[in-house]
């Protein structure tokens, strides 16, 4: 039996979506986390899913096929960490799924002070340490670093110290 690696395939930008259905219709195993935003125009707002990680989606496949990620229109490279192709553990991937499945909007206002660093006490990053950056609504906006990246997350205040 061959084993598959979860690798993070860079994008051209903002064909996150298009990479992820093409690579899916080919038969490859891929995960675009999607985020839900609101985009302010002049005139109007609008409810939004867009990618969590920007140009990047994650592709399960075999080392031996690799290359097969190609043939999607929009897939420029392979990330790499010291001279191979960067392999994402399961357990992140699942950390991944279950922290965007964790986000609830709750009420309560706290106040912290600019980039003051906070741990997060509930769900799967929980006992990671964060940066507040601001409120948004009744959310918290934190700056968590994982995966080698920053990613920012919204969270109810209950969820950190």
């Amino acid at each position: 039996m061959t084993t598959t690696h979860w690798y993070v395939l860079y994008t051209k930008p903002k064909n996150e979506k298009k990479v992820a259905e093409t690579l899916t219709a080919l038969g490859i195993e891929v995960y675009c986390p999607l985020v839900k935003s609101i985009k302010i125009w002049s005139d109007r707002k609008k409810k939004v899913t867009e990618p969590l990680f920007k140009s990047y989606v994650f592709v399960r496949i075999e080392e031996s096929k690799r290359d097969y990620v190609f043939e999607a229109h929009g897939a420029v490279r392979y990330l790499f960490w010291l001279g191979k192709p960067a392999i994402v553990r399961d357990e992140e991937i699942a950390a991944i799924q279950d922290f965007l499945s964790e986000i609830k909007l709750e009420s309560g206002p706290l106040v912290f002070e600019y980039k003051q660093e906070v741990e997060i006490m509930h769900g799967p990053f929980k006992g990671q340490k964060a940066k507040y950056l601001y409120n948004k609504g009744n959310k918290l906006v934190l700056e968590v670093e994982s995966l080698g990246i920053v990613v920012k997350a919204e969270m109810h205040q209950s969820h950190i110290a």
